[in-house]
């Protein structure tokens, strides 16, 4: 009698219809990179499988319209964008199960990098189809190894918030992060982002601002976050595509605005102030400020948190 071999399991067999599909245009989903601005950052292979895909997914039809004619690919396409991505994505799934294969595109870059995606990613993997990806172009990626910042460790947390209370307080959790900081912003926010950078991590703090990557107007404004600051207020606005990069804190950055063993505390040191030198509490704060070499907004937000 014949050795009987075990069944695999279904995620075993998802698993190796996706490898087949590497080579394959199969019913699949294909998470397809495309240019972020230069056209001709696309692979041979993504170009193959928008040719040869039954549908393709896209956030804006007619600005991928723009790379399919490029390169002279005909078929089909579909919106699918945050606004109908529920339903959308259940449609999509359908259509796999009966036989079709859908590749995904974003506007410019990897789907799913703060952008729609992920729903259709998981009902697709819910569904056990296979979810391959066609790797490419991607902003935050191109923006970090030419910054010049260390990329041994870095974090990338998509866009920082737009309200100014809630975008100050994710840049203080930064604050003494041992890693690289990358978000992507928007360009008429830019300035006030810098300056919040300034109050929250200090002047000295480097920063790059990555600006239309692979586009005509590529630049990288790279220096100390006043320095950056100071060169975008001097321009006519800001415009373009931006990825921001945050330099991770140096040695004494950990220790910014913390009093050392057995000095007063901020608290402590605005009581004395007032006490001795009979000013009020703003006067004391600025002062402690300059003996720390902290900014004044830094200061009170260390007094409230003692409080």
């Amino acid at each position: 009698m014949r050795d009987s071999k075990p069944e695999p399991d279904r995620a075993g067999a998802v698993a190796d219809r996706a490898s087949e599909n590497l080579h394959s245009t199969g019913p699949a989903l294909y998470l397809v990179a495309t240019p972020i601005g230069n056209l001709e950052d696309i692979t041979f292979r993504a170009v193959r499988v928008l040719k040869e895909v039954d549908v393709i997914a896209c956030e804006d039809t007619r600005q991928t319209q723009k790379l399919l004619t490029h390169y002279g690919i005909t078929t089909r396409t579909i919106s699918y964008h945050e606004h109908n991505e529920i339903t959308r994505a259940a449609e999509l799934v359908k259509e796999m199960q009966e036989g079709a294969s859908v590749a995904l595109v974003t506007d410019a870059g990897m789907p799913g990098i703060s952008d729609p995606g992920f729903r259709l990613v998981s009902l697709a993997i819910r569904h056990h189809l296979p979810v391959v990806p066609i790797p490419g172009a991607s902003a935050f990626l191109a923006a970090l190894v030419a910054s010049g910042l260390p990329t041994d460790s870095f974090r990338f947390s998509g866009f920082l918030p737009a309200k100014r209370g809630e975008r100050q307080a994710a840049i203080e959790a930064v604050k003494t992060s041992p890693r690289t900081q990358v978000f992507y912003e928007a360009p008429h926010r830019m300035v006030e982002t810098l300056t919040d950078i300034c109050d929250v991590l200090g002047d000295d703090r480097h920063v790059v601002i990555a600006r239309e990557v692979t586009k005509l107007h590529e630049e990288f404004l790279r220096g100390r976050a006043r320095e950056v600051l100071e060169t975008l207020k001097s321009r006519d606005g800001v415009k373009g595509e931006i990825t921001l990069l945050i330099g991770k804190a140096e040695p004494q950055d950990a220790h910014v605005g913390t009093a050392a063993p057995g000095c007063p505390s901020i608290r402590q040191k605005l009581e004395q102030i007032m006490a001795e030198e009979k000013v009020d509490e703003k006067t004391a704060l600025k002062k402690i400020a300059k003996e720390r070499g902290i900014s004044k907004s830094e200061a009170y937000r260390e007094l409230q948190r003692t409080k």
